[in-house]
């Protein structure tokens, strides 16, 4: 069994997830709850889980408030956190494990399936924390690892079937284990744009954008193809730099 305690400012939310957890995890046993970071670093350092269900606001604090207290994190970590989009990309730029609230069941038994089968990386709670403000890293996950890298050194990512193949202002690459639609959406806020079907590029690289042939030269010199739909959204961008 893996022992779990559940710290969340909101007792109904407890009872929920307990109840879910009874229902639908019967490898968790859940141990002990609390209401607070205070009551719950103290309560995760008298039963030592093996698993943390950890809400992100609480009245005394943050969930990360309550990971500084503690001084060894043996255990693994599922956030819990109100449906925020602010939250929820922080979340997906660290490679964090979360669940949006209300709780859905079929999330939770993925969530804690997933948790079972991984190692949680203190560097990727750390970049969470720094990503609630405003996303600078991004966490990459490949065959082998997981890559932590600086948004603003990503030249351009190019679809590759079901992964994604990402391009580095050094002249490195990494096949990440995503598709670029999922990656469209995380850097568009960023200065991404997808310029094609097949192509998301930082417009901060780019030199040259060839109208009549409809391609995009970018500063390390690759020709990146931009499809008709996209031109005039393009020039309408450039026209703003």
């Amino acid at each position: 069994m893996i022992k779990a305690v559940i710290i969340d400012d909101i007792p109904e939310a407890i009872t929920v997830l307990k109840s879910d957890l009874e229902n639908y995890c019967v490898n968790i046993e859940v141990v002990g709850s609390a209401e607070g970071v205070v009551s719950g670093a103290k309560l995760i350092k008298e039963v030592q889980p093996d698993l943390v269900f950890l809400d992100i606001q609480m009245q005394d604090g943050s969930g990360f408030d309550l990971l500084e207290i503690l001084p060894e994190k043996n255990f693994k970590l599922i956030f819990t956190t109100a449906s925020d989009e602010y939250a929820v990309k922080a979340f997906k730029f660290s490679a964090v494990d979360y669940l949006l609230k209300p709780i859905d069941p079929d999330e939770l038994m993925d969530a804690v399936s997933k948790i079972e089968n991984q190692n949680q990386a203190a560097d990727r709670i750390d970049l969470l924390k720094e990503n609630f403000n405003q996303p600078k890293r991004i966490a990459l996950n490949t065959l082998e690892k997981i890559h932590i890298v600086n948004v603003n050194e990503i030249l351009r990512c190019e679809s590759n079937i079901n992964y994604t193949m990402f391009y580095f202002t050094d002249d490195t690459k990494l096949l990440v284990t995503k598709t670029l639609k999922e990656f469209d959406k995380l850097l568009g806020d960023h200065g991404f744009i997808r310029v094609h079907q097949s192509h998301l590029i930082n417009t901060a690289f780019i030199k040259e954008f060839i109208k009549s042939d409809g391609y995009i030269i970018m500063k390390d010199g690759t020709k990146v193809p931009v499809s008709t739909r996209k031109k005039q959204v393009l020039m309408d961008m450039i026209a703003n730099f």
